[in-house]
């Protein structure tokens, strides 16, 4: 994902920061395992869908009213949810943290697939095993040699 405007300038701003905001905390592993164990998982990823929207909406320095206005809710819902009063107000707040100390790149750990971080330090290891095997090399080279 490229990076992502966080304080949003106009609507494609918005759609930007508010879809980093879903996918982020939808992604997240403690996420999914709350929505496998959700009794009513629509109800859940709704609240996850309008906390996104209100978090970026507010970020472009919309109002509450706006944005209850905006996403179809009751500016009571949007309060909660800005102020992390509600699971998933919280789980989106954590998530723009991350966007905030990553400046506004966001990266997504998936399960199985390993993530920058790891690919980086698994590259550095073989280029260091690279080495070792050629010295390993030079050094049976030149036993034959001598043998």
């Amino acid at each position: 994902m490229s990076e992502v405007p966080l304080k949003p300038i106009g609507k494609e701003d918005v759609r930007r920061l508010e879809l980093s905001l879903i996918l982020g905390t939808l992604l997240r592993p403690d996420v999914i395992d709350a929505i496998r164990n959700a009794e009513d998982k629509l109800t859940w990823l709704d609240s996850l869908v309008v906390a996104a929207g209100a978090l970026a909406r507010e970020r472009a320095g919309y109002s509450v009213v706006k944005i209850a206005e905006e996403l179809g809710r009751t500016e009571a819902t949007i309060r909660n949810h800005l102020a992390a009063k509600t699971e998933a107000g919280k789980l989106v707040k954590e998530t723009y943290e991350r966007l905030l100390q990553g400046g506004g790149k966001l990266e997504i750990s998936l399960p199985g697939i390993a993530s920058t971080g790891e690919v980086e330090a698994l590259k550095k290891k073989v280029e260091e095993l690279e080495k070792k095997l050629e010295s390993v090399r030079k050094a049976l080279e030149e036993v034959l040699r001598l043998l």
